[in-house]
């Protein structure tokens, strides 16, 4: 598992290294890597097997890491792949240990506001280079190795449990969703003499927070149980958009639970590796292991574990 110690020096854009010996191992499949954690009386007592969608930091970033490990010790055998395929969308701090100037100069001000600019860009550049044509085919080829290699936690749990963060909750959405199977393949266009062929859900049940590029469509095409931690006023999961979904879901009977924490940003808080409080924009939020001085953030950290781990055990 990952060192909580080692994670707690060198910034995550440090974090790019391979994956720590011990109950975890780093796996190469086609084009990506796995960071996988056991429980550590596995195999010999069962087990369930949890896939776990990062946010854009990856599977590299010890947050991400000790958050893994935190499921794998609640008796889950988790499977957490880069389902950027290297593309990870990495710290953009360039000093991590400088600390950031209370009375900047009009000069420097303009230089952040500038470097702010460049940041946002190559975020949005980024996002859409990620897209279900290219993350839902990896996720894929990982769910099928998962259920040939763990069969037996895929068994004992009669299906695949899934929890996303950021980025990686839409994509649980959506692997628990009936989809056109040219969507579930990530193809773009379709076999017209087939017809429309829909294939999923390929998990059982979900957990996601803060989840990031949420629409009300794949809200509305979740078939499986599903409980989402969310923030308050995020411009990255709109309420309208939570509220018209939620809206689907019991209409629809689909068992779900939301809980909203207000207070508590959607993605700022101190990396584990690093005292600088980072852009939104660029770390995995809330809910995820971080140093939080904030003791509201700390409270509804534990609450969202605790949410996310009561509904996969209930499940």
């Amino acid at each position: 598992m990952a060192d909580e110690e080692v994670a707690t020096k060198g910034p995550e854009s440090d974090a790019q290294g391979s994956v720590v010996a011990g109950d975890t191992s780093a796996q190469k499949g086609p084009s990506m890597g796995v960071y996988i954690t056991k429980p550590s009386d596995y195999p010999h007592l069962p087990s369930k097997l949890l896939l776990f969608l990062t946010s854009g930091t990856g599977i590299h970033s010890k947050n991400n890491q000790l958050q893994a490990d935190k499921y794998a010790s609640e008796g889950f055998v988790v499977v957490m792949p880069d389902q950027f395929a290297g593309d990870s969308l990495q710290n953009t701090a360039t000093d991590p240990t400088a600390a950031p100037d209370a009375n900047p100069s009009m000069i420097e001000k303009v230089k952040m506001g500038f470097a702010d600019t460049a940041k946002s860009f190559m975020i949005d550049m980024w996002l859409a280079r990620q897209t279900p044509e290219k993350v839902l085919p990896l996720l894929h080829k990982v769910i099928e190795g998962a259920k040939d290699e763990f069969a037996d936690a895929v068994a004992n749990g009669d299906g695949i449990y899934a929890v996303g963060y950021c980025f990686g909750g839409k994509y649980v959405l959506l692997l628990g969703s009936e989809l056109p199977d040219t969507v579930a393949k990530g193809q773009t266009e379709k076999d017209e003499e087939q017809g429309v062929v829909k294939s999923g859900p390929q998990i059982k049940a979900g957990a996601i927070a803060h989840g990031t590029m949420i629409t009300k469509e794949d809200i509305e095409s979740l078939k499986v149980p599903v409980t989402m931690a969310c923030t308050e006023n995020d411009p990255l999961f709109p309420d309208d958009i939570r509220a018209e979904g939620q809206k689907y879901l019991v209409d629809h009977d689909v068992p779900h639970e939301i809980q909203v924490f207000p207070g508590v940003p959607h993605g700022q808080h101190q990396d584990l590796s690093t005292s600088i409080q980072t852009s939104t924009n660029t770390l995995p939020g809330f809910a995820v292991i971080g140093e939080y001085e904030d003791a509201k953030i700390k409270d509804a950290q534990k609450a969202a574990f605790e949410q996310m781990l009561s509904w996969l055990k209930s499940h």
